[in-house]
């Protein structure tokens, strides 16, 4: 009698692990929040970000990617950048829009950015392979989370009352949510290889840069994010003024 070999499936530890430290910070942010402790929520939002970049790219140095460890990144990317921040900003500030007189603005803009997220999610995992990588299609949700965990950071480490800044709050929760489900496109940097020798001058810059952001590392970041979501927006408008004077050009009848 001949047995048969059953082939035990498993879970790369590694790239997983990495998914799981993710997690455990957005939902430490979320704790911290709940205990008034909103510089800390704001910074493991911060820390989330970074681990997300850095599963993915684990995952295909080491020849790890898997279709589990990619279902379980997206899901832990919705809790981190799509329910914490938008806590996190509630907590702080959105909650104060009672004492404006709109008691159920501040939630409703916390929720319509972590559906804005889920949705941002749903359409990167189901976008066409064919679609140009170099490029998102509108605001990535862990920069959405990074305005919203930035303006956090910046406000009580200048120890800014959130009630304060509750309007300008409401106003930057619905933005970013509109912006990760609009069509503008932005740089996705998933063209860099980090495999390959790049010039010296490239890493003198990572360094200078380093020593910008120790500076003032809140609104050092702060600003870098929110160059980078006005980026879009930017060059999504020369792009149609460029095809406009183009095509204005084309038009036009050929001087005598």
């Amino acid at each position: 009698m001949i047995e048969k070999k059953h082939s035990r499936k498993g879970i790369y530890l590694l790239p997983n692990l990495l998914t799981t430290a993710g997690l455990f910070a957005g939902f430490y942010s979320i704790v911290a929040a709940m205990h008034a402790k909103f510089e800390f929520a704001a910074i493991a939002i911060f820390i989330a970000i970074v681990i997300d970049g850095l599963d993915g790219r684990v995952a295909r140095l080491t020849n790890t990617a898997s279709d589990f460890g990619a279902e379980y990144d997206s899901l832990s990317d919705m809790v981190c950048f799509g329910l914490a921040p938008a806590l996190v900003i509630y907590e702080w500030s959105l909650i104060h829009m009672t004492e404006l007189g709109w008691a159920k603005l501040g939630w409703i803009a916390a929720f319509f950015f972590t559906a804005t997220a889920a949705l941002r999610l749903a359409r990167f995992n189901t976008q066409p392979e064919g679609e140009d990588k170099r490029f998102f299609k509108g605001l990535a949700s862990p920069a959405a989370a990074a305005l919203l965990a930035g303006s956090v950071w910046v406000g009580a480490d200048m120890g800014i009352p959130g009630a304060v800044l509750a309007l300008p709050a409401f106003a930057l929760t619905l933005t970013a949510g509109a912006l990760m489900v609009s069509n503008i496109r932005y740089y996705s940097f998933k063209d860099i290889d980090m495999r390959h020798r790049v010039p010296f001058i490239a890493i003198l810059a990572i360094v200078l840069a380093f020593m910008f952001a120790s500076i003032d590392p809140p609104k050092v970041i702060l600003g870098g994010f929110i160059v980078y979501a006005l980026s879009g927006p930017v060059l999504g408008l020369r792009s149609i003024l460029h095809r406009k004077t183009a095509g204005t050009a084309a038009t036009d009848p050929a001087d005598d």
